[in-house]
């Protein structure tokens, strides 16, 4: 529920496996070339690949150009969760570093891929199915948002997911913000059932009222720390189909000079609006209701494209990928709906962008506006790790694009970057997007249930293997 970007362009075999890799971490590659080699005899070649066509495409498949040009040592093509069991086991018992990817959307480098280890990749396991009787959608972990809505279109349902069509299911065990979250909490607030591997190779399955309740709520914006999720059961959202237009809305481009009134709008539309159902740009009615978004219509527009849409319609608008082949980085912050904190934020935003104009195609402050009614839908649901103590907050996302030619992020940059981060830090209680963050940030330290989501790691990876042999989220 992102309710603007303010877009910036840049002008403003042991032998065989290990022969196939530059000299790096021996001992990391020394296990991974372990798990492959046993991999490769218990799953076979269909399932396991160290290089080739196929191997190639997986590998360079990421969105961030910085996670295309890691060489994992093996990639895995799992078709079910017993493959990921067996993957899982062997990578635990070799000592080997590992990486999951899904939809491979992450502006983190390496939280999706590995180099020196196993990459198991979803690619093949990207079902969804709508339950009528349950009223729920089990989702496999590869498919896209974007399919998961078209797919389901017919049934005149859909899943509380991405905001982007190119986006996967990584974005539920981020907590997820989805157009649809004012009126059902974040996205994983919807679990109703989780397949599970955990590190050891063991299959679970979890929900808030079996022996696993626990893991079932560490799962709910625990990032990717407490296993690898093979199957999702989620709650249906009644959308319509495409010949419903049940929403209204679209995009409304305005000029900079209208800097100041959109960020009053903003803090405004953060402090004053409290519950309603589906809006950003998209609401769910004939038309934008003035009352609440009133402040934005009336700034003078240098375009606007609004109108009838249906849900599928609302879930395309940000279904592009030819925003792919650049090195992309994300920021996260948190500020309730005050116009200094907002005007603070834009101001050091826009000296950061000046400063390292020349480092970007395009730079982007958003801010996702938190109603107390989000937080609100999650707590009647069963709550979740993330503990947000209230609503009337907005998640604030700094997203750089670099320019053609920069296949890393300069150490300049990432310093520029941390002085932002703390001249803007989150409002006192709030927490971070962890799907929005920097790897640096601690996030999971920011979480109303931090203590409780540290007890949950210790008991489910008592000797800590998830941390110490993949990326992700910090402070575990």
């Amino acid at each position: 529920m992102r309710l603007f970007n303010l877009l910036v362009p840049a002008i403003l075999v042991a032998q065989s496996l290990a022969a196939l890799f530059p000299p790096g971490n021996e001992t990391a590659r020394s296990a991974a070339v372990q798990a492959c080699q046993q991999l490769d005899h218990t799953l076979g070649p269909s399932f396991v690949q160290s290089s080739g066509a196929e191997y190639e495409a997986a590998a360079t498949n990421a969105w961030n150009l910085l996670n295309s040009e890691f060489q994992p040592t093996c990639i895995v093509f799992p078709q079910k969760s017993q493959h990921v069991q067996t993957a899982m086991k062997v990578i635990y018992d070799a000592g080997s570093h590992y990486a999951v990817q899904a939809g491979s959307h992450s502006a983190m480098k390496g939280w999706n891929t590995v180099q020196d280890g196993v990459l198991i990749i979803f690619s093949q396991m990207k079902n969804v199915s709508y339950d009528g009787v349950s009223d729920t959608i089990t989702l496999e972990p590869g498919i896209h948002w974007q399919e998961a809505v078209a797919a389901l279109e017919p049934f005149g349902v859909a899943p509380v997911g991405g905001r982007a069509g190119d986006v996967g299911t990584g974005l539920l065990l981020g907590g997820g913000l989805s157009w649809l979250s004012p009126s059902q909490g974040y996205a994983a607030d919807t679990f109703k059932e989780l397949d599970v591997v955990l590190v050891t190779g063991e299959l679970v399955t979890v929900t808030a009222t079996n022996e696993y309740s626990d893991l079932f709520r560490a799962l709910k914006g625990g990032g990717n720390r407490f296993g690898i999720v093979t199957r999702y059961k989620v709650s249906a959202v009644h959308t319509g189909t495409n010949n419903d237009k049940n929403f209204f809305g679209g995009t409304i481009t305005y000029n900079s000079s209208s800097a100041e009134a959109i960020l009053k709008a903003t803090a405004k539309y953060v402090r004053e609006v409290f519950s309603l159902y589906e809006a950003f740009f998209f609401y769910n009615g004939p038309e934008l209701p003035t009352p609440i978004f009133g402040d934005f219509l009336s700034i003078p527009a240098t375009s606007s494209q609004l109108g009838p849409l249906s849900y599928l319609e609302v879930a395309e608008t940000l279904g592009l990928e030819n925003d792919r082949g650049y090195v992309q980085h994300f920021g996260a912050s948190a500020l309730v709906g005050d116009e200094p904190l907002l005007f603070n934020v834009f101001n050091h935003w826009s000296n950061f962008s000046a400063t390292f104009v020349d480092s970007f195609n395009v730079t982007t402050l958003a801010f996702t506006p938190i109603p107390d009614s989000q937080i609100q839908a999650g707590r009647a649901r069963g709550g979740n790790i993330i503990g947000a103590p209230h609503g009337q907050f907005a998640a604030v996302q700094f997203s750089q694009q670099l320019r053609a030619g920069l296949q890393e992020l300069p150490p300049v940059l990432q310093d520029g970057l941390n002085l932002l981060f703390e001249q803007v830090p989150p409002s006192p209680g709030l927490p971070l997007y962890v799907n929005e963050c920097d790897a640096g940030q601690k996030v999971f330290e920011s979480y109303g249930d931090f203590e409780l989501l540290k007890k949950i790691y210790a008991k489910y990876d008592p000797p800590g293997f998830n941390v110490a042999h993949t990326q992700g989220p910090i402070g575990l």
